[in-house]
This record gives structure tokens, C-alpha cells and sequence, in this order.
């Protein structure tokens, strides 16, 4: 398994890439692997605002809906829409195939992410 580690984790197996006041989110290698084949991805609307813990996409896979809750409160400014017609990127490079980018609200809240070593430990 594969998790860069230039990108911010949760325990809910989704990955954050920090750009100054953005970010985009995505699900990481380990939680592509356990869904199996993704089918559908509901990517969340431009201009939609979430607080942390709020639902903001599901994917649907072969084996389960799965429910992506916000790790910090942020804005969507950009979603990919690759995923409306390629899902499966997801499979094929989890950490290209990002669902939508965010500006983030609340900074603080990145301090609740944990690194891609602290990730993996949380896998065992």
C-alpha cells in the first residue's frame, strides 16, 4: 500500500492535500482496496459549505456505500468531475483521483489530521 507523505490523513481513510487555504480530498489506497470496484462517486455541489463531520460525498463500489464526512469545515470551490464518468480512477490512482477541493474554514482543524506514519500504525 502506497500513502504519500506529503498528504494529511484521517482515521476515516481519507487522504488531504494542503495548498495554502485549500484543500482537496480523496480516499486513500488502503480504502479503494477494501471497497473493491467503485461505481459512483456523489461529488458535493461548487459553493456547498460543510462543517467538519458533515456527510459531503458517497462512493458506491461493488461491495458497499460508503459515507466521506468533512475533516474540517471548508467551502467547495472545485470538484473533479472525472469521477462522473471514470469512477473507477479511484481505483487506479487514489491519490490523483481526488473528489473535491475545499477552502478551509477553520485551520485549527488541520491539527486533528495525522500523518502518512501515523496512518499506516492506525492500520495494524
Amino acid at each position: 500500500m502506497n500513502f504519500p507523505k506529503d498528504l494529511k490523513y484521517n482515521k476515516e481513510h481519507l487522504w488531504v492535500k494542503v495548498e495554502g487555504n485549500a484543500a482537496c480530498i480523496g480516499i486513500t489506497d488502503y480504502a479503494q482496496d477494501q471497497l473493491g470496484e467503485i461505481l459512483y462517486v456523489d461529488l458535493p455541489k461548487v459553493g456547498q459549505e460543510f462543517a467538519k463531520g458533515d456527510l459531503f460525498s458517497e462512493v458506491e463500489s461493488a461491495k458497499v456505500n460508503s459515507e466521506l464526512r468533512m475533516p474540517f469545515s471548508g467551502v467547495v470551490v472545485e470538484v473533479n468531475e472525472e469521477l462522473d464518468d471514470s469512477p473507477e480512477r479511484i481505483n487506479e490512482a487514489p491519490y490523483d483521483a481526488w473528489i473535491a477541493k475545499f477552502e478551509i474554514k477553520n485551520p485549527d482543524e488541520l491539527n486533528d489530521l495525522i500523518s502518512a506514519e501515523e496512518y499506516e500504525e492506525s492500520l495494524k
